[in-house]
């Protein structure tokens, strides 16, 4: 689960890392009379959608009067960045640069353990950094038994300082980033760039977190933070039917039982140079009520061009299957080709029962896999 960063910057601050003041707005006359209220002489106007890529799309703007603050709050909110329309800007005092950093700590899978990272190259090109240059981004393993004693934290900070003052001040910050990280169940938390001013003070103007959806209900204020994407909304329908559901892109809508199955399907689609659209595992069930909502739930994408449907008859027999499918079809209405592979218990008599139906059925998995390929580029 993603939040905004004015959210992110709430929890910062109840941590103890530095941010500076900042007022959530929803229309310009609200971004002047923040500006108004923050008594600074020049803010930053900030799009708050839950996507990157904020400042090169003309989400981010300085103001130094409540007239260029009102024209450039009706500009930000005029906008879409990735296709999200901003419809809500935050307004925060400016800071005066001297020096940008780069600071993360997220879940390492590999190690078990979270990993910090930290680079003296912060910003809006970090990106580019760690794909050009990635000697450049430090990264130091955080054991999970030891947590971040003041030896470990001072060692990674003089990474990137050696004046005692400034060593201090990013072990702190590092030491209540760790805090938030294990008390929130956080997968990412980000802070990017982590700015030096020139009083020689360290402050997060930016702030990014993501946490594990699993570890949500034990967290029900951080859960009601929780705004679903379109495709966020389908896995949570998805989930709601009994399915695992995750969006992928791609043009071929693959409906299969079992996620073993399911990650082997992806594969071979990838493999005959096809994209797969989804990952959905319906579970063992030959209901047709369940193989309906499944497939409305794959057309609901407009980039679907194909449906394979892979199912493997262990104790589901694969002639209840077969007519669960054509129940499921006779309440389907689409011209978007269906790839069916059946194998398993009974299963020549199941696909016996789909030969004279208007679906494509296949033997074997790679036939079924170079058949809908094909019909995803239209060579079939």
């Amino acid at each position: 689960m993603k939040i905004h960063e004015y959210q992110a910057k709430e929890l910062f601050a109840a941590y103890d890392i530095p941010v500076k003041k900042q007022i959530l707005c929803h229309t310009a006359d609200e971004a002047v009379d923040a500006y108004s209220r923050l008594n600074v002489p020049l803010v930053v106007l900030k799009a708050q959608v839950l996507t990157g890529g904020r400042g090169k799309a003309g989400g981010i703007k300085l103001a130094d009067s409540p007239e260029k603050v009102k024209a450039n709050a009706e500009a930000i909110l005029g906008i879409k960045i990735k296709d999200i329309p901003v419809d809500r800007i935050l307004v925060t005092e400016a800071a005066d640069i001297k020096k940008e950093y780069y600071m993360s700590i997220v879940v390492d899978r590999n190690t078990k353990s979270a990993l910090l990272m930290l680079s003296s190259d912060g910003g809006i090109d970090i990106e580019e950094v760690a794909h050009s240059t990635p000697e450049r981004i430090y990264k130091f393993q955080i054991d999970p038994l030891l947590g971040t004693p003041d030896f470990f934290t001072r060692k990674v900070a003089f990474s990137l300082f050696t004046d005692i003052k400034l060593i201090n001040q990013l072990s702190h910050i590092i030491k209540s980033l760790y805090k938030l990280m294990l008390e929130t169940d956080a997968s990412l938390a980000e802070i990017n760039p982590l700015v030096l001013t020139p009083d020689d003070t360290l402050v997060a103007v930016d702030a990014k977190m993501t946490f594990d959806d699993n570890a949500l209900y034990r967290h029900p204020q951080i859960a009601t933070l929780f705004e679903p994407t379109v495709e966020e909304k389908k896995e949570k329908e998805a989930k709601a039917k009994g399915f695992s559901y995750v969006h992928l892109g791609g043009e071929i809508g693959c409906m299969v039982n079992g996620a073993g199955l399911a990650m082997a399907t992806m594969d071979l689609i990838k493999r005959y140079r096809g994209k797969p659209a989804n990952f959905l595992d319906i579970g063992g069930s030959s209901n047709s009520e369940k193989v309906v909502h499944a497939m409305k739930l794959l057309l609901q994408d407009s980039d679907v061009k194909v449906v394979l449907i892979n199912i493997f008859g262990g104790i589901t027999r694969c002639d209840d299957v077969a007519n669960g499918l054509l129940k499921a079809f006779e309440q389907i209405d689409t011209d978007i080709p269906v790839v069916v592979r059946l194998t398993g218990t009974n299963e020549e008599l199941g696909r016996a029962l789909l030969k004279d139906s208007k679906l494509y059925v296949a033997n074997t998995m790679s036939e079924a896999t170079r058949m809908a390929v094909n019909l995803a580029l239209k060579t079939y």
